[in-house]
């Protein structure tokens, strides 16, 4: 059974275009084809099946078109159609929204919610009304723990969303459900963060008390040469922070460079960085989730740590912190024990 189409072919098409459901069933058994939803196919060669989130949005398109018209894809399901970065989601029940006050619904394969829906709330991603930017940002910040909506958030500033408009969203939810979160999320969101690492780390030092670094931070030498570009720094602290990633090493692939030459090369620049008097604390996806490695190994770097090597660092200091210098033992001490939450 051959299904050469962009999107899910959905079973009445399939029966209009003579094949049976005695065909489908065989071809399912085979291998042939998988159903991302009741009713709807793709060949079981799409390589979008090995992605969660592009499976996701293969069941929100055979969603949207089994539904009467009116439903809105939104939540996480608009941020997978935006483009957006989502993690630690559930991805099986797409979901919509309808402009009304009642008759919501949430199942297994979809959540219907109900909620007014204002002009400027909705556009179209080929044909699929999907909930804007703000919106999906701040109605997938109620909905998800604190540091999902916060991948969710970054992942939209990143992409051009002015913070402004999101404020402003956040803003007109009002008193909705989970909006004392949003509106955590959307004072915490910083389109410096290029990754799902770099957003989780940020909520995993800000827990444990340590500075806001500055996000993408460039570093030049004495000569004013381009060093390198940071994914945290603390000037004052003379410290960088580098999250590491298998994404990040991709990104950093030029044409004809293997994954070892990135390696490779980002040992390098590091070296450059030490060159210039920095400390340099690395961490990676597994060390999340044990965030005393992270936290202990940024501590012994700021107790290593010289101000004084903040010069190559543009401004030398967080602009706009009005606080007084202090010494990289100042920070570490107290920082030791602390448990705040953003």
């Amino acid at each position: 059974m051959t299904l050469d189409l962009p999107g899910p072919a959905l079973r009445p098409d399939l029966l209009a275009a003579g094949y049976t459901d005695e065909e489908l069933r065989r071809a399912r058994r085979r291998g042939e084809v998988v159903a991302v939803r009741r009713g709807a196919y793709v060949p079981s060669t799409d390589e979008r099946l090995d992605d969660p989130a592009a499976r996701h949005a293969l069941a929100v398109r055979a969603a949207v078109a089994q539904l009467p018209a009116g439903a809105v894809v939104s939540h996480v399901s608009a941020a997978v159609l935006l483009g957006l970065r989502v993690w630690d989601v559930p991805l099986t029940a797409v979901h919509v929204t309808r402009d009304r006050t009642s008759g919501g619904r949430c199942g297994r394969r979809l959540h219907l919610h109900t909620t007014p829906l204002a002009d400027g709330d909705v556009v179209e991603i080929d044909g699929v009304p999907v909930t804007a930017p703000a919106r999906t940002v701040v109605d997938a910040a109620r909905t998800v723990p604190f540091t999902a909506g916060v991948v969710v958030a970054d992942a939209a500033l990143e992409a051009g969303l002015d913070p402004a408009e999101l404020q402003e969203a956040v803003e007109r939810a009002g008193r909705r459900p989970g909006n004392a979160r949003a509106r955590r999320v959307v004072a915490f969101a910083d389109g410096g963060g290029r990754s799902v690492g770099e957003s989780r780390s940020r909520v995993l030092l800000a827990r444990r008390g340590i500075p806001p670094p500055v996000l993408q931070c460039p570093v030049h030498d004495p000569q004013r040469r381009h060093v390198g570009t940071t994914d945290f720094a603390w000037p004052e602290l003379g410290t960088v922070g580098e999250f590491d990633g298998l994404v990040k090493y991709g990104r950093l692939l030029r044409p004809g460079q293997s994954p070892g030459d990135a390696v490779v090369a980002e040992k390098r620049r590091e070296d450059r960085l030490q060159d210039e008097g920095l400390q340099v604390a690395r961490w990676t996806w597994d060390e999340l989730d044990d965030p005393d490695v992270v936290v202990d190994r940024l501590l012994r770097a700021f107790a290593r740590g010289d101000p004084a090597t903040s010069r190559a660092i543009p401004g030398g200091t967080r602009a706009g912190t009005g606080a007084s210098p202090r010494t990289p033992r100042d920070v570490a001490r107290g920082v030791a024990g602390y448990r705040g939450r953003p």
